[in-house]
Order: C-alpha cells, then structure tokens, then sequence
C-alpha cells in the first residue's frame, strides 16, 4: 500500500471519529443522526476508502455505550454495505446515481442496527429498524451534495 493511500485513509478515519464523536448523543441508540455516515459516499469514488471508513467505524464504536455489539454488528453492517456498493455500483455510470444506490442499501440493511438493539436493549424489532433507518437515510440524502461539493474541490477519485 502506498504511503498516500495509508495516509488518505488515517485522515477518512480520524474525521469519521472526529465528526462521529462530535455529536456523540445522536450517534448512538435507536434514533441516530451519525452524520459522520456521509463519508460512506466515498466508496463511490474509489474503493480504497472502504479502509478508512470502516477503520472510522471501528474506533468511533470504541465509543458506544454498548461497545461490544456496536464493534461486531455496526462493523459488519459497514462491511457489507459497503462491499454491496461495490458490487451494485460496478456498472453503473455517474456518482450520484451510485451515491443513491448507496443510500438505498446503508437504509435497507439497517436491520443489522435494529437487530442488534433488539439483542441488546431488547427494543422492537421493526420499529427500531424504521427508526435507525430513517436516520441513515436522512444523513446520507443530505450528504450527496455536500459530498459532491467537497468533490468539486478535493476531486476524491484521485486524493487516495
């Protein structure tokens, strides 16, 4: 792995923490706004970052206070999610139709997260998971222009 890369990923990783931890009591539980979630658009740009975001996740769970469940379920949910992006998005030309894409499956597979506060806190199932999922959607909805901006400016293809 080249130095940039290892490096582009510290950085991804550090802000997915930094932004996570900054608004730490809607980051957690069974209503979330991780607006930190928006940096799961990059994938779209370049699969390298599925390192760094995944890494973010990971520390930033370090966090939760039900670190143990958040460290397998909110890691595997990134892990799949954004694997499934990588597979759904490999033909699909043009960055906003995959940013949309991507909101769709980070929306639907939150059943992970209500699963597992459904384990954990032993909240409804279904209501959980249309909670959680409402929360992803609308930080991820809100992220595609931003993140369409900020790859205006950064151009996210070629920084890894």
């Amino acid at each position: 792995m080249k130095t940039k890369t290892i490096a582009v990923t510290g950085v991804i990783a550090a802000l997915y923490v930094a932004v996570s931890l900054l608004v730490a009591p809607f980051a957690f539980g069974a209503v979330q706004f991780r607006i930190a979630e928006m940096f799961n658009h990059l994938i779209v740009f370049n699969k390298k970052y599925f390192f760094g975001i995944v890494l973010g996740v990971f520390i930033t769970n370090m966090f939760s206070p039900m670190a143990a469940y958040d460290l397998i379920f909110g890691v595997a949910h990134s892990i799949i999610t954004l694997s499934l992006t990588i597979l759904a998005t490999k033909y699909v030309k043009g960055n906003i139709a995959r940013m949309v894409i991507n909101t769709v499956l980070f929306t639907f597979t939150m059943c992970i997260i209500a699963f597992e506060l459904m384990l954990a806190l032993d909240f409804p199932f279904f209501y959980t998971w249309l909670t959680v999922a409402a929360g992803e959607f609308t930080v991820l909805a809100v992220g595609i222009p931003i993140i369409i901006a900020l790859d205006k400016r950064l151009n996210f293809k070629t920084l890894i």
